[in-house]
C-alpha cells in the first residue's frame, strides 16, 4: 500500500536554516508565522524539503 509520502524528504529547523542562509531562530518564526508549513515530531519540526524549495523560489519571484 502506498502511503504517497514515499518520496517526501523532512529536512530539520538546522538544515533549512542552513540551505537558506539563515539562523534556526529565523526558521522557527516562519514556521510559527505560518510562511513554512512542518511537522512537529515530539519537541522538534521537520519541514518538507519541497516546501522549502517552494519559498525559496517565491522569495526570489518577488525580488524580480
Amino acid at each position: 500500500m502506498a502511503s504517497g509520502l514515499d518520496d517526501v524528504r523532512f529536512l530539520t529547523v538546522a538544515e533549512v536554516a542552513d540551505m537558506m542562509r539563515v539562523s534556526k531562530m529565523t526558521v522557527y518564526r516562519m514556521v510559527h508565522a505560518g510562511e513554512l508549513p512542518a511537522i512537529r515530531f515530539g519537541r522538534s519540526f521537520r519541514v518538507p524539503e519541497s516546501a522549502v524549495a517552494q519559498v525559496i523560489s517565491s522569495h526570489v519571484a518577488d525580488t524580480a
